[in-house]
């Protein structure tokens, strides 16, 4: 009879289940679908570059640059990340802020990009290569705008002490984020080097 009673109170135990905040999950989804649409793109790139008719041209050295500025903006993010787990906020609103303006740095500077592509005479038609760096930079530029609205929302939340060690959850969307932008212009920008 005991032995029943310990099988009913094994199987009466509720499960654990596994819960991830929703915006979190939300942004991941996100980021799995941005993974997505530039695996499929830089598989089509490598698929017409096979096909000939390439212009081939050199990737302007504001691209270089342009990478080393948002490198040292994901580790001025991730400044941001270890003042806030320390309370710290004056360093946490610089660091944020810092990270915002050079995420405008960055933009500025791929802008000035296009211009030199411009004066190489490769434009955005007329040759799938410069439609296809066009493309990647467009739409990789469009995607950290909307990693700078989530700065902009982060240090606001920060500025209102809404971020701090014990509730992190909005800057860790901020970074989590602001690092894969980061991790995929590093991806663009080497294989767009040397495939190219």
């Amino acid at each position: 009879m005991s032995e029943l009673v310990n099988d009913i109170s094994i199987i009466e135990e509720p499960e654990e289940t596994l819960s991830m905040n929703p915006r979190k999950f939300i942004m991941w989804l996100f980021i799995v679908s941005i993974i997505m649409l530039f695996a499929a793109m830089t598989s089509a790139y490598l698929v017409r570059r096979a096909e000939g008719n390439w212009l081939e041209y050199d990737v302007p050295i504001i691209f270089t640059y342009s990478s080393i500025v948002l490198v040292i903006s994901s580790l001025t993010m991730h400044w941001a990340y270890i003042a806030a787990k320390k309370d710290n906020f004056g360093s946490l609103k610089i660091a944020i802020t810092i990270t915002f303006a050079l995420g405008v740095v960055f933009l500025f500077m791929q802008f000035q990009g296009w211009i030199e592509l411009v004066n190489e005479n490769v434009f955005f038609v007329g040759n799938p290569a410069g439609s296809f760096m066009y493309i990647f930079t467009g739409l990789h530029g469009f995607h950290l705008i909307s990693g700078l609205l989530v700065l902009v929302v982060a240090l606001v939340a920060a500025f209102r002490l809404r971020i701090h060690a014990k509730s992190l959850n909005q800057l860790e969307i901020a970074a989590t984020y602001w690092h894969f932008l980061d991790i995929l212009w590093l991806y663009l920008f080497f294989f767009l080097v040397y495939f190219h």
